[in-house]
């Protein structure tokens, strides 16, 4: 028998399919590849499997050739098998056939679906035009292939019939295990890669407690939220209950609700909407349930009362003053509307949008004026209107200002600077007036002449920048500062803040007056800045023609002589020193020095030094070995027992030999030999002794 089956849902359940391919089916959709993907739960006594393919082709062949379930225990009574123990728990695992569906579709709408979904001949949704929509996108493949795995999410059984779902009851509780579900679709025909799970019996962990659960009710509705995305590695859908006695509960979801019921899931909050009666109190509670149809544990309950919203707006229209602190304020209000309020309540604040508190409370419903005796210098009120069920409606703010001729008091604790571009930044401490305007700000050169207005409107800061000129002939500058209300009263001059200006004129420059070069080392000597206010000379140096200048000294207890023993010989160092006053002003460069420092260093001896004598031709025969480019000749000296050893000969540096013939029989000779270098250094002087 052909089975055919006509789905018949909502657009929502299309959503749920939608989402259970997102979260099942679509683990790594993003990488397009065809794979297993496995979810496990332990419970007591067995573990639970649960698996879905990457895309509707590889589900659709996997249905047919099926597949290899394998389990490996790696573990025993907490040790590492050294060969993991196989088992083959269903070699060929698949959905089974048709008539094992056929006799329970009638009862269970689930395995409808997938019963349709794996073998009915057509695959229709009916429903909304929504609906049709959606599923005009997306070809049957597909259709069966969401539909299949969404459904399964919501029925652990039906998922082990459709060949998604495993439980193994063989179990031990002191072992370990990595289960592999593997396809056995031939590789030729579509490669898809196994997924595997690691299992630890002992690790069971209780279902989590749904969180974050409101309720927002208004008139005639409750708005339920909770967060879905915390608990979503947990809970794919949830049950909603409500009871009026917060004992006896019953669903108002008959299907599972997820965040695709609602049109934007943009947010991480799921929304519900539920209606009920004013004035009366409900109670709900959420449940979450898992992808192997487990049950969670209850949220906590939430409770409230719909409240119905007031008709009617108050509206303030008069203000009539009596004194400075006296004001009666006349307002509107529909008299239709005395019966639904218990009276009206007065509110006062300083600012126009927030912080406002009640200063009159219980004025009768049928009264439509008020006298207030505390007036501020500045008033905002707004009059609420106190519906009887609870719902409330509030006027606009009214601007109440009464006459004000008291000034603020004097600007106090002024502070500032001037830095060495003549930026002058002052401050103080603001007023407490609430009243307060701004403030204005005044300057004077000199104590005893009339201070300049610097500002022209009021400034709200408690903060003021100017510019002066440093090179002029007063050394100091004069501030003050006065506060202007909003009436425009004025306080009294603050104290003057007198500002130094900055010192801007260098220091007069050091001048070098000796130096030497001893010991490998430059010594310098020189007569420091004449400047009273100098702090501290400062002695760089710049090596050859390198451009980077090198501070190698600073003198702060005025010495006028310093010794370099950093230098290195055969270069030329340029030295320029410094002078810096306490205002950290600094002189010109004194007129630079340059020395050379040359090399002193004695090079290595020459080495093989040898001299044999040569009775054949009657001559002692030197030779040497020496391998160093750099060398531009070689002395040879000569001394006998007579003679005192003397220079006899200089040879190129690239000779290695030379014969001596000005020799006597039966006599002592010592030669010595020394390298002479093209930067003019000398190595030692290596000597050899021989009789002819």
């Amino acid at each position: 028998m052909k089975l055919h089956y006509i789905l018949l849902l909502f657009l929502s359940t299309i959503q749920l399919g939608l989402a259970q391919n997102k979260t099942i089916q679509e683990a790594e959709t993003s990488e397009k590849k065809q794979e297993i993907r496995v979810l496990s739960r332990v419970q007591k006594n067995k573990v639970l499997l649960r698996w879905a393919v990457t895309d509707a082709i590889s589900w659709k062949k996997l249905n047919k050739y099926g597949y290899l379930v394998e389990r490996f225990t790696v573990a025993r009574n907490n040790k590492t098998l050294a060969i993991p123990e196989k088992i083959v728990l269903a070699k060929h695992y698949k959905p089974e056939p048709i008539a094992a569906w056929e006799a329970i579709i009638d009862t269970n709408e689930n395995a409808a679906i997938i019963a349709q979904a794996l073998y009915g001949e057509g695959f229709s949704v009916t429903g909304t035009d929504n609906l049709q929509a959606i599923i005009n996108l997306a070809e049957e493949t597909e259709q069966r292939f969401t539909f299949a795995l969404y459904t399964a999410d919501k029925d652990f059984e039906i998922a082990k019939k459709a060949g998604l779902g495993f439980e193994d009851t063989t179990i031990k509780e002191n072992e370990k295990y990595l289960y592999r579900i593997s396809s056995n679709v031939p590789k030729e025909e579509l490669e898809i890669k196994y997924g595997g799970v690691f299992v630890n019996p002992k690790e069971w962990e209780a279902l989590p407690k749904p969180m974050d659960f409101t309720a927002h009710f208004t008139d005639n509705s409750t708005m339920l939220s909770w967060n879905f995305n915390i608990l979503a590695h947990a809970y794919d859908s949830y049950y909603i209950e409500r009871s009026l006695d917060k004992k006896n509960f019953e669903r108002i979801t008959q299907k599972p609700y997820t965040s695709l019921n609602q049109e934007n899931t943009n947010n991480n909050r799921i929304f519900y909407v539920d209606s009920i009666a004013n004035n009366r109190e409900y109670s709900y509670r959420i449940q979450g349930i898992s992808v192997f149809g487990e049950l969670g544990p209850y949220s906590d309950l939430v409770s409230g009362k719909g409240k119905s919203i007031l008709k009617y707006v108050p509206h303030l229209t008069t203000k009539e003053f009596i004194d400075d602190t006296t004001v009666t304020l006349v307002w509107e209000f529909p008299e239709e509307g005395n019966d639904e309020i218990s009276g009206f309540e007065l509110n006062q604040s300083d600012k126009e949008d927030s912080d406002y508190t009640t200063v009159i409370k219980n004025i009768s419903p049928k009264t439509r004026t008020v006298v207030y005796k505390k007036l501020n210098a500045t008033n905002y009120f707004t009059l609420t209107a106190v519906g009887k069920q609870g719902s409330n409606r509030t006027s606009f703010p009214m601007l109440v200002q009464p006459i004000d001729s008291i000034p603020p008091s004097k600007p106090i604790g002024l502070k500032g600077s001037i830095d060495s571009l003549g930026v002058v930044r002052i401050s103080w401490d603001a007023n407490k007036e609430k009243d307060l305007l701004g403030y204005r700000i005044y300057k004077a050169y000199n104590a005893s002449e009339e201070y300049s207005q610097l500002t022209v409107s009021p400034s709200e800061k408690t903060t003021f920048e100017d510019k002066v000129v440093l090179k002029s002939l007063n050394s100091k500058v004069y501030f003050k500062v006065i506060a202007v209300d909003s009436r425009y009263n004025m306080s009294e001059f603050s104290e003057p803040l007198i500002l130094k200006k900055p010192d801007i004129i260098p220091p007069a420059s050091p001048v070098f007056s000796k130096y030497d070069i001893k010991e490998g080392g430059v010594f310098l000597e020189w007569f420091g800045s004449q400047s009273e206010d100098v702090a501290t000379h400062q002695l760089y140096r710049q090596q050859n023609d390198q451009k980077d200048w090198v501070l190698v000294f600073e003198a702060k207890n005025k010495e006028e002589q310093f010794q370099d023993k950093t230098v290195e010989e055969g270069n030329t160092y340029t030295y320029a020193i410094f002078a810096k006053d306490e205002s950290g002003l600094q002189s010109l460069p004194s007129p630079t020095l340059s020395t050379f420092v040359p090399l002193y260093g004695v090079m290595e001896g020459v080495k093989g030094f040898f001299a044999q004598a040569n009775t054949k031709d009657n001559t002692i025969d030197l030779s040497w070995s020496y391998n160093n480019p750099s060398v531009d000749s070689f002395e040879i000296y000569k001394a006998s027992e007579k003679d005192p050893l003397q220079l006899i000969q200089i040879v190129s540096g690239t000779t290695k030999q030379l014969s001596d013939p000005t020799i006597t029989i039966n006599t002592n000779y010592k030669y010595g030999i020394r390298a002479i270098f093209k930067d003019g250094r000398m190595s030692k002087m290596e000597f050899y002794t021989v009789k002819f």
